[in-house]
């Protein structure tokens, strides 16, 4: 963890578990009754959820330098989410007691825990916002607007790159891969977006976002007839 000075990583490297994840392995789910915090030290790990009908809900991927699991870590309840890795993980796990200690004794790395959490706060208000003002073919839009990174050899240009996969995108919107693949497709044919191998270039954000503002949710969200 950043703040923490050469001694202090050693000592939690001692007292931390270690473990290796495979792509697509689970590092716990929602029953699990683990209760300590994990450091990504290597790879990805994705935090989703699944609804009812079982449509994968993504919340977050926590990358390399990053941490997980704080919640349950801190209130003692059970996890809030399912955690994924996304690509080949190594993962230090430190236990609740270790995590408490820790927070106590070195007040940057709690105003760093705090920072997350406001993080995670302001993410949900967002995403509690789109599904109940926007329907699905613009929270589509939305996600590759939050997704574009200015092109690094193109002025005034955005790209997403690497572009996520239709069912990754199907779970930051709320939707169906169907959708996605719909809405990419109408994108793509109406000249607002191109894709190249594993790159997503936006023609014209501004475009793109008027659009999304435009889209009807009442009626790209009815049930076809």
């Amino acid at each position: 963890m950043q703040g923490l000075s050469e001694t202090a990583l050693n000592d939690l490297a001692r007292a931390a578990r270690w473990h290796r994840f495979d792509e697509g392995e689970v590092v716990f789910d929602r029953q699990s009754d683990c209760r300590g915090v994990y450091l990504v030290i290597e790879g990805e790990v994705d935090v989703v959820n699944y609804s009812s009908q079982g449509r994968e809900i993504a919340y977050a991927r926590v990358k390399a330098g990053d941490f997980f699991g704080e919640l349950s870590a801190i209130d003692g309840l059970p996890r809030s989410a399912n955690i994924v890795a996304q690509t080949e993980c190594r993962i230090a796990e430190l236990s609740r007691e270790t995590f408490a200690e820790l927070l106590k004794g070195q007040p940057e790395i709690a105003f760093r825990v705090l920072q997350k959490m406001v993080r995670i706060v302001r993410t949900a208000d967002e995403r509690i916002m789109d599904l109940a003002t926007l329907g699905a073919h613009q929270r589509v839009c939305i996600e590759l607007l939050r997704l574009a990174k200015p092109d690094p050899v193109k002025a005034d240009s955005w790209l997403v790159y690497p572009m996520p996969t239709q069912a990754e995108i199907a779970a930051l919107a709320s939707t169906t891969r169907e959708t996605v693949a719909r809405v990419m497709g109408q994108l793509i044919e109406d000249g607002l977006i191109r894709k190249v191998h594993k790159t997503v270039y936006l023609n014209s954000r501004d475009s793109l976002a008027e659009l999304a503002q435009r889209l009807n949710p009442k009626r790209e969200d009815a049930p076809a007839r």
